[in-house]
């Protein structure tokens, strides 16, 4: 019988396929060909199916897809640790906005990115929704890196060092995704910052582009209870209700946090079909609240899984968000069951994937889906012993271990190295942002 010739080969201890869902499979493999799976079988039928140009044999690895982080801020980085302990708009006002009147700047974005992006592989995560500014530099960055993204251009009423007013932000985020439509890897969406910061005229513009270019929404929403107030005071209605009233609530709409919560919130998000983008450990450090994540899940809304920048986090080891939300979870509805470990790996693959429109392509380990894959090493002492791999992801240190990752089958980390990025060099070039940012602080202080 003559072999199938393939790419790779991955000879696999455990296997996550997350579709189907709550399964492990063990002693399998999985084909790899120009960038897809082109199966997943037995290792003893793949040895008698396929040849390979290359074999990885990971016989103490759990394999999943790869993480899809669905919100991020990913240039500032740059301001990890920079104002932390703070409420929500003292720390964006007073501290965050100034500091980047001041320091914003194409190359600002570019090495924050790419530090970003350096930490997010190195973690698990091989897609992630950003969302701010200088949008090509980005986009220039994910090419290099060889990520996937969903790259929202950042409205405001107000001017940055990138625009001067929403007009000239959508002109500029309209540009962009003329220029990216065609790319595989990168996905264009429109990123009002929030209801507080856009007027009733902007919103209406970018849901009528939204409409007509079947464009992402991606906004923050109802993250404090401070921003549900002044609506009250300045709309008559909640924030997301004027969403609804200006046509922006659509089947491609990503709302981010979502702490403040009625009953009448969860209807209008389940009945115009948007997304969740939960954020609970940057929501936890603000002290913003809680997401209710088993209501929205209990009534069919698709929730998906964020870490926010490193501004707020402080990291972003999407592995420990999913700890943060399975727990968070349990608390929150009183119910020791709920987000048990397959259901939160959940949020952080197949339904970020459903929210970034990408759930063909990735998500999960399917024959004829993109080979997006990790690979995490289980055999720490802190991972011992070995019953059940799902829970052993969720509930262990598991962002450090992951030694191996693939997008669209090229590998962006081997043996914990990463591949497109000189790390030794992308260190340097941030300690000359943290002179130029904190002059009088010490490195080690």
């Amino acid at each position: 019988m003559t072999l199938i010739k393939i790419d790779l080969l991955l000879n696999c201890k455990w296997i996550i396929p997350i579709v189907p869902e709550n399964q492990t499979f063990t002693d399998c493999a999985i084909a790899i060909n120009n960038g897809r799976i082109v199966g997943l079988l037995p290792q003893a039928e793949a040895a008698q199916k396929f040849s390979a140009k290359k074999v990885e044999n990971l016989d103490r690895h759990i394999i999943m897809p790869g993480l899809v982080n669905s919100h991020g801020h990913a240039a500032m980085s740059l301001l990890r640790g920079y104002a932390d302990d703070l409420p929500l708009r003292s720390w964006l006002e007073n501290h965050i906005w100034p500091a980047e009147a001041k320091f914003l700047s194409e190359e600002f974005v570019r090495d924050g990115t790419r530090l970003s992006i350096a930490e997010m592989i190195k973690s698990g995560t091989t897609c992630f929704a950003d969302m701010y500014f200088f949008d090509e530099v980005i986009a220039t960055e994910v090419r290099n890196t060889g990520v996937r993204s969903q790259i929202g251009f950042t409205v405001l009423d107000f001017p940055t060092p990138y625009g001067k007013d929403a007009d000239d932000y959508i002109h500029k985020g309209l540009a962009l995704r003329d220029n990216y439509k065609d790319q595989s890897l990168i996905k264009i969406a429109c990123a009002p910052h929030a209801p507080y910061s856009i007027s009733d005229r902007a919103l209406s513009i970018l849901a009528t582009y939204a409409n007509e270019l079947d464009m992402a929404v991606h906004i923050h929403c109802h993250e404090s209870a401070s921003e549900i107030t002044e609506s009250l005071q300045t709309y008559d209605c909640r924030p997301i209700e004027r969403l609804e009233k200006l046509g922006l609530l659509l089947p491609q709409t990503q709302l981010v946090h979502m702490t403040q919560i009625t009953t009448e919130d969860i209807a209008l998000v389940r009945d115009h079909n948007c997304h969740i983008m939960h954020c609970p450990q940057s929501n936890l450090k603000l002290a913003n609240g809680f997401c209710p994540v088993m209501k929205f899940i209990d009534s069919e809304v698709n929730v998906a899984l964020g870490t926010d920048s490193a501004a707020s986090n402080n990291d972003l080891d999407l592995f420990s968000e999913i700890q943060s939300a399975s727990l968070l979870a349990k608390a929150v509805s009183g119910d020791a069951a709920s987000l048990d470990a397959h259901a939160a790996l959940r949020l952080a693959t197949i339904n970020g994937a459903r929210a970034l429109a990408w759930d063909n392509e990735i998500g999960s380990l399917e024959t004829g889906k993109q080979a997006d894959i990790i690979a995490v090493k289980i055999d720490s002492i802190s991972q011992q012993p070995l019953y059940n791999p799902a829970s052993q992801l969720v509930y262990t240190n598991s962002g450090s271990q992951v030694s191996h990752s693939w997008v669209a089958g090229k590998m962006l980390l081997e043996n914990n190295q990463l591949c497109t990025i000189n790390e030794r060099s992308l260190i340097q070039t941030i300690e000359q942002w943290r002179k130029k940012i904190h002059p009088n602080q010490s490195r080690f202080d």
